[in-house]
């Protein structure tokens, strides 16, 4: 199936000016919705936000949210936001919304699947409402309980709020992070963004490479943990974070959600059918949850088990005339490159309205130079195309879809965990089996200037699993993954690669709830079957044993892992230009040995080496850094 060419967005923008507030208002022609972004200016030395700064940013959001778009300032600071419709589709939740009543502005990203009876317990407490979104009710909760509004939400968010009275402005982040939040700080103000690309185009942004960064990223196969990313001059608020900044720029960040991994004494005698069905009645709860919209709901279908299940799950909710979507690209190297065969099983079991995407090779190469712009932070997996190219497909049919994203992680689907549930040295055995290259190998290939002065990487791990509230070796890995390399790297690709089309994903296997169970249950139920036992139980109440039983599938684009043909010509014109020359990252030793031979070189976790490094300087160099 051939692929459509990306439509562009025309724009045409006024600025209105009343005292000290002043309304972006932007007339748009689009062929197609996107997702939402949020975007702002906070001055922290009496100035007056840059309004240029601001449009600069809701430009560069722009594939987040053409349904709708503003700007509103209130003294020193500004909010901007892009708006895609899925939850009260009126002008009435417009954002950045503003309740004059109360004297708070928000700019909110995300969607809170409990705002109905949010709502009703506000309206309880004497609260009126002027729309019917979830928007205001993060409003109202935030006046209603401060601080502790977070605890309440079930759902994905980043927002900005901004008090009147007492000048601070609040910064959200969800629990897992699937909502970005990009910051950059200066001396005298702080700007924030849904994407880091939108922060470099209001300037004023330190583009040098952090060093501990880099090191992280050649380590954890493209991961750089929160709040760092992989320019100095941009940083992540973390997941689960509060941050309070005061009007003389002091802040003070709350963590709000930190479940323990271990046994709780009163689940001691639980039988494996007795998890099994806790599971299954969570899963439940977190899909019916994710079925919120005033649009249909749809699945991302790779024919594995986790994206399966959910299928299932939307088919017993009742969601009618279910669409399911799934991609394909060629083999390479004897490497399939699809798994229809499964999707197939699926879409027939539950009579869904089933979408297959092929995708040739010549069509793969085309859509490169899109993926990369739409990646925040550089990302080496493969499927970051697969997904950019399927969310397309997607978009014409649809605006909301579940995914399978998290299951892994949260229920040790992954074959680096068995090694280490009997481990008595847990942060060695964790770097033997998930560690890209240790930190002597890497000082072979990084030049001389960009190695840290230490072993970054290796020491983020043994801090995470020094802190309390792990049980085992293995609780302290799927603690780890959970929390950090699941919203660094799947996580953030399907979101920045649906975002590109307009397209909002939903996780189930990240409702809090559903995480806090699987934290409690006992590592053997996971491990058993290969892996995710616990789930596949779950599984076998609802899908063909075929999709169950069968060895583990990721989303395969082979022509990638072995970098040949034109895809070579590409990452070796990239490594081997003016611009990648004078940043100097890698040894030229190195990246011959890379040239030779680019299927020689593969990574413990079967990622290409030579992608890994290409993929950073053709990022640098998409982005103008």
């Amino acid at each position: 199936m051939g692929v459509m060419s990306v439509n562009t967005v025309d724009l045409t923008s006024k600025y209105h000016i009343y005292n000290k507030i002043w309304i972006f208002q932007t007339t748009l022609e689009v062929a197609r919705p996107f997702m939402c972004g949020i975007c702002g200016e906070v001055r922290l030395d009496g100035g007056v936000p840059s309004a240029g700064a601001i449009e600069r940013m809701a430009q560069a959001l722009a594939p987040r949210g053409p349904d709708g778009a503003g700007v509103i300032a209130h003294g020193r600071a500004a909010f901007g936001h892009r708006r895609l419709k899925i939850i009260d589709l009126s002008e009435k939740a417009e954002q950045p919304m503003t309740d004059s009543a109360l004297g708070l502005t928000i700019a909110f990203n995300g969607c809170i699947y409990n705002y109905p009876e949010l709502r009703a317990e506000l309206e309880g407490k004497g609260y009126s409402f002027f729309s019917h979104g979830d928007t205001e009710v993060i409003l109202k909760a935030w006046h209603a309980w401060g601080k502790d509004c977070v605890k309440r939400f079930h759902g994905m968010f980043a927002f900005a709020i901004h008090e009147r009275d007492t000048g601070r402005v609040v910064l959200a982040r969800d629990r897992f992070g699937i909502k970005p939040f990009y910051i950059s700080e200066t001396p005298g103000k702080l700007r924030f963004a849904s994407s880091l690309p939108a922060l470099l185009a209001a300037g004023d942004v330190d583009t040098t490479i952090d060093r501990a960064a880099l090191h992280s990223y050649m380590t954890f196969h493209a991961v750089v943990p929160a709040p760092r990313t992989i320019i100095s001059g941009v940083r992540k608020l973390p997941a689960a974070t509060v941050r309070i900044i005061e009007p003389d720029g002091r802040s003070h960040d709350e963590i709000y959600w930190n479940p323990p991994y271990a046994r709780d004494p009163a689940d001691a005698r639980l039988s494996a059918e007795e998890w099994r069905d806790r599971v299954l009645e969570a899963l439940r709860v977190a899909v019916k949850r994710r079925m919120v919209a005033d649009v249909p709901v749809g699945v991302l279908l790779s024919g594995g088990v986790d994206s399966s299940v959910i299928t299932a799950l939307l088919s017993e909710a009742g969601q009618t005339d279910l669409m399911t979507f799934s991609v394909g690209f060629e083999s390479a190297n004897g490497e399939t490159g699809d798994e229809f065969v499964y999707s197939d099983i699926v879409a027939k079991r539950f009579s869904t309205k089933h979408h297959k995407i092929f995708v040739p090779s010549e069509d793969l190469m085309g859509a490169l130079p899109g993926t990369f712009a739409a990646m925040s932070e550089p990302m080496v997996s493969y499927d970051n195309v697969g997904f950019y190219l399927l969310s397309k497909e997607v978009s014409k049919h649809i605006k909301v879809v579940q995914s399978g994203q998290g299951a892994d992680e949260v229920f040790g689907g992954y074959h680096w965990y068995p090694p280490l549930a009997g481990s008595n040295d847990v942060t060695s055995d964790y770097a033997r089996v998930f560690f890209d290259r240790n930190h002597e190998t890497l000082k072979t290939q990084l030049a001389d200037e960009w190695i840290a002065e230490r072993d970054e990487s290796r020491a983020f791990v043994a801090e995470h699993f020094a802190r309390d509230g792990a049980e085992t070796p293995l609780d302290k890995a799927l603690r780890l993954d959970t929390s950090v390399m699941l919203s660094e790297d799947p996580v953030k690709r399907v979101d920045n690669m649906t975002m590109a089309w307009g397209l909002e994903a939903r996780v189930p296997f990240l409702d809090h709830e559903l995480v806090e169970l699987a934290a409690r249950i006992p590592p053997d139920h996971k491990l058993k079957h290969g892996g995710k036992g616990v789930l596949k139980d779950v599984a076998r109440q609802l899908v063909p044993t075929e999709v169950i039983d069968r060895k583990k599938g990721y989303f395969p684009v082979p022509q990638l892992k072995y970098v040949d043909g034109p895809y070579l010509d590409l990452v070796r014109d990239a490594l081997t230009s003016q611009a990648a020359r004078e940043r100097g990252l890698f040894r030229p030793d190195y990246l011959e040995r890379l040239f030779a031979a680019p299927s020689h070189h593969i990574t413990p976790l079967k990622g290409s080496e030579l992608w890994q490094v290409g993929l950073l300087e053709l990022w640098l160099q998409t982005h103008g850094i």
